[in-house]
Formats: structure tokens, C-alpha cells, sequence
């Protein structure tokens, strides 16, 4: 993923939003939080006939030395291409990625309602750690005020 890929990034990440299952965040940032908050070596786009049609992404989940090999990730997947496989890609693409940088452990929340990622999280050797009930309030959408769960899960690499 490259700056001229965030406009389309941007809009697969504003249509994740608004499902109101994707993620807390009001709205998609600019370029320069996006920037200054991902790992740049872990961004990836997935492409068919010249169009992005998901993305993902990594951010640090610690500055301490001790969590170096510590990320939480993020995979969005546009409207147009769910059930395509393209999360699945782009999953695989990202794990290959981290632990070829010694990157031992992914992480994430994900809402429960999101019963697709959670299955393809599972298949692809993630974990289910835990249940974080009523952590926090939703801003935005449908359930916007209500408490909502996320499920914690994680990936500990095999060859790191």
C-alpha cells in the first residue's frame, strides 16, 4: 500500500464504518495518522484487474522493547469482494509478511456479530484468547450509544 492507494483505501475502510461491525472509529483518518500509525513494511492491498479491493495493515501494539514482535492488525475487505476470498489473501499475505520481519504475535478485537472474520481468523491459526464485554460505546450507525463486546484474538507464530 502506497499514499496513491489511500483514496480507495480510505473508502473500503469508511464502508467497514459504516457496517458498524468493523470497528469503534467514528470515521477513516487522513493519509498522515494512517501513515504515522501503521507499520509501512505491513501494508498491503489486494488488486483484481487494477482495482484495490481490500487492504491491510499492522500497527505496533507497544513502543517497549519487550512487544517488538507485537502487532494488531487490520483487514478490510470492500462490499463488492466479500466471500471472494480476498480477506483470506490478504490474511495469508500479512502473516507471511510479519513473521518473515520476526513479528511473532498478531492481534485483534473483533466484534462477535462478525462472524465471518472470526471464521477465517480461526481457520487461518488464530486463537480465541477471550470475551471483552461492554468495553466500550459505539459513536456511530445503528448501535450508535451501545455497549458492545469484542472478541480478543491472537496468532503466535510457529516459526518465530
Amino acid at each position: 500500500m502506497t499514499r496513491p492507494d489511500w483514496p480507495v483505501v480510505r473508502e473500503i475502510f469508511a464502508e467497514g464504518i459504516e457496517s458498524g461491525n468493523a470497528t469503534f472509529e467514528p470515521a477513516a483518518p487522513e493519509w498522515e495518522q494512517f501513515d504515522a500509525s501503521k507499520l509501512q513494511d505491513h501494508r498491503l492491498v489486494a488488486e483484481a484487474d487494477g482495482r484495490i479491493l481490500g487492504w491491510a495493515a499492522v500497527s505496533a501494539i507497544s513502543s517497549r522493547a519487550a512487544y517488538a514482535g507485537v502487532v494488531e492488525h487490520s483487514i478490510y475487505v470492500a462490499g463488492e469482494a466479500r466471500g471472494l476470498g480476498v480477506g483470506k489473501t490478504l490474511l495469508r499475505a500479512l502473516i507471511k509478511s510479519t513473521e518473515e520481519a520476526g513479528i511473532w504475535t498478531i492481534q485483534a478485537s473483533v466484534f462477535p456479530e462478525n462472524e465471518a472474520s472470526l471464521r477465517l481468523h480461526v481457520v487461518e491459526g488464530f486463537t480465541i484468547v477471550g470475551r471483552r464485554n461492554r468495553i466500550a460505546r459505539m459513536p456511530l450507525g445503528p448501535l450508535a450509544g451501545q455497549w458492545r463486546d469484542t472478541i480478543m484474538i491472537e496468532r503466535r507464530s510457529a516459526t518465530v
